[in-house]
């Protein structure tokens, strides 16, 4: 994974562990996927290993993201405390 994609990639993304969840399922769609999902968003994927197929996709806007209010994942775990 190239060093300088990932700095690039973690600009626009903001949190290490969200960029490295991204990441991975891109890369699992990249590999297995059939269909439109499987084939990279960006022209030039000469000499790119899968991961930074991915990272690229980020850096040029082609994949974006969601992430939940932090209210929301909050409630979340509340209530997955209580049904334990």
């Amino acid at each position: 994974m190239n060093p300088e994609l990932v700095k690039q990639a973690l600009e626009i993304v903001g949190n290490p562990n969200v960029l490295v969840n991204i990441v991975s399922k891109r890369v699992r769609q990249l590999n297995f996927g059939g269909g439109g999902s499987s084939n990279p968003m960006v022209l030039d994927t000469t000499n790119l290993g899968m991961a930074d197929i991915a990272l690229r996709e980020i850096i040029e806007g082609k994949m974006g993201f969601d992430l939940p209010e932090p209210e929301v994942v909050k409630n979340l775990v509340r209530r997955t405390r209580k049904i334990r």
